[in-house]
């Protein structure tokens, strides 16, 4: 039975773990980069394969996703859709910032981006389709106080995914990008301060549907774009924020 093969690049927090689960009940072989605890068991049980990769969680560095692409052809010979998270934040004023900030910046927003990029396209292109599907942030869609860098570099790498989506949109592959804010994981709640009820309450007042998203209701959209089902939606940025950005 020759199934669909997905890579999930960052697969032990965020969107990634629920996505492996979606994906797994739709029928896809995968590939786990660095997959949270007891994950690949789950998925075992799905009566799905499973190829577990390790110590990919710098995804900038050229090497992290190359091992994934590598292990999904050595595994099942195929690769039809791959989930990149990316991205790290630094916040502050503007004036605050420096030089040493959008070095790193650069690197997790954006070089991660095209590193990424210019290793899954290829063996797509060969095989004739997939779909490429990159996490950047909501935050790339709306001006973002005391983030502006951060805010500004995950811009840039969503005009990068539109403008790949386009190079390729002529051989059967869609590439987008989505983006969340005030997702309840534990990296926002840990950033945010949201473990205080009161915190909580403040930010939560400031998403337009009144709570925190939960990471599996992303996971169900980002799923859409990566099962197959959907070939004709590429070069768009998908904000996933509670209708926060515009």
């Amino acid at each position: 039975m020759n199934r669909r093969v997905a890579v999930i690049a960052n697969a032990d927090t965020h969107v990634g773990p629920d996505l492996a689960r979606i994906l797994a009940r739709r029928g896809h072989d995968l590939v786990l980069g660095d997959a949270a605890e007891g994950l690949a068991e789950e998925i075992c049980g799905l009566g799905v394969g499973v190829k577990l990769v390790a110590g990919t969680d710098d995804i900038a560095h050229p090497a992290a996703m190359k091992r994934l692409v590598a292990a999904a052809q050595t595994t099942y010979g195929r690769m039809d859709a791959a989930y990149i998270r990316t991205g790290m934040i630094v916040t502050g004023p503007f004036l605050a910032a420096t030089q040493d900030d959008l070095t790193v910046l650069l690197r997790e927003n954006i070089e991660a981006v095209f590193q990424c990029l210019q290793t899954v396209l290829p063996p797509m292109i060969e095989q004739g389709g997939g779909q490429v599907l990159v996490m950047t942030s909501a935050s790339g869609a709306k001006p973002t106080p005391q983030a502006p860098l951060y805010s500004a570099t995950r811009a840039a790498a969503n005009m990068l995914v539109k403008n790949v989506a386009l190079d390729v949109a002529d051989k059967g592959i869609t590439v987008n990008a989505a983006g969340t804010n005030f997702l309840d994981y534990p990296g926002f709640v840990a950033a945010s301060g949201a473990h205080d009820p009161e915190i909580r309450a403040r930010i939560e007042a400031r998403v337009p549907v009144g709570r925190l998203g939960r990471p599996e209701e992303a996971a169900h959209f980002c799923a859409g774009l990566l099962d197959g089902q959907n070939m004709f939606q590429t070069g768009q940025f998908f904000s996933l924020s509670g209708g926060w950005s515009d």
